[in-house]
């Protein structure tokens, strides 16, 4: 009997379990590895909105770290809520030293609802320490423009999303996910979905259905360590986008129709909406 590969997440906990360590380790399970974690915060929050957070010291984060790359063999790593900048570069440093093997960092700044998820200094921290040391990044809009010091609005289209990829590629990364979900201009349709992925090859499109739902809690977390996945089986970035993309497709229509909580309820990384298994697991 083969053993599971071991994928390691850092990131915050989520109270209501949509989102943050509880929806990156639905997502190993779902896929078919095993989550090892390492806490950065605890937050208070449910489906309307996050309420309090309290940040994990820097040195208990990389206690955790270590104590599971002691002993475990990763895979791959996904970052999530990190709180603090000397997390970050806490983070950044563990990756130097060779422990977060095929890192994808998903920099969470800012909450759904507005929640500040940073403290001040954590852009700098990101764009100076980790982004160098991650193999992918897949920020939001939101999160692009602020990464960018730009304006929001000025994310308007494909093209708009590539140029900003590849001016977050300059700082390192080896892949750039920018998530334009249906904001994008001019592929905006009720059933489109846009993502641009750029890499040092250029930039391609990889587009989804979207999904008319309110459940949509976790979605970025759950993106990000699909990625995290696919790369730990030895997948290339794009080819592990493209699969973590239909995975997230598939939970958000399986839970479309729950009303778990009076906001944005969590999405069906497990299949219990639907009459199959995800098929997320093949390739195209």
């Amino acid at each position: 009997m083969v053993d599971p590969l071991v994928v390691l997440t850092i990131a915050g906990s989520d109270s209501s379990g949509g989102a943050g360590i509880e929806a990156d380790l639905r997502t190993f399970a779902a896929l078919g590895v095993h989550g090892a974690v390492a806490l950065t915060a605890v937050t208070a929050q449910n489906t309307c909105g996050v309420f309090a957070v309290l940040a994990v010291e820097p040195e208990m984060v990389r206690a955790q770290v270590e104590s599971v790359a002691d002993d475990l063999a990763v895979a791959a790593t996904k970052t999530g809520m990190l709180a603090r900048p000397a997390t970050v570069r806490t983070v950044a440093s563990l990756a130097g030293e060779g422990r977060l093997p095929r890192l994808v960092v998903d920099p969470v700044l800012v909450s759904s609802t507005g929640h500040l998820l940073m403290e001040d200094g954590g852009v700098d921290a990101y764009r100076d320490a980790l982004f160098a040391q991650a193999l992918v990044v897949t920020p939001n809009l939101r999160e692009t423009a602020v990464l960018l010091g730009i304006d929001l609005a000025s994310l308007r289209d494909e093209d708009d999303l590539a140029a900003a990829g590849r001016s977050l590629l300059s700082m390192g990364p080896t892949c750039v996910v920018v998530k334009g979900g249906h904001r994008v201009e001019g592929t905006a349709t009720a059933s489109s979905a846009p993502d641009v992925v750029v890499t040092a090859d250029g930039a391609v499109t990889v587009d989804g259905p979207r999904i008319a739902t309110r459940n949509d809690h976790g979605t970025g977390c759950s993106l990000a360590s699909a990625i995290a996945v696919g790369l730990a089986e030895g997948l290339e970035p794009l080819t592990a986008v493209q699969r973590a993309k239909r995975f997230v497709a598939d939970a958000l229509e399986g839970a479309s129709h729950w009303r778990v909580g009076a906001g944005h309820g969590p999405i069906d990384h497990l299949g219990w909406g639907r009459s199959a298994k995800p098929h997320a697991g093949d390739a195209e």
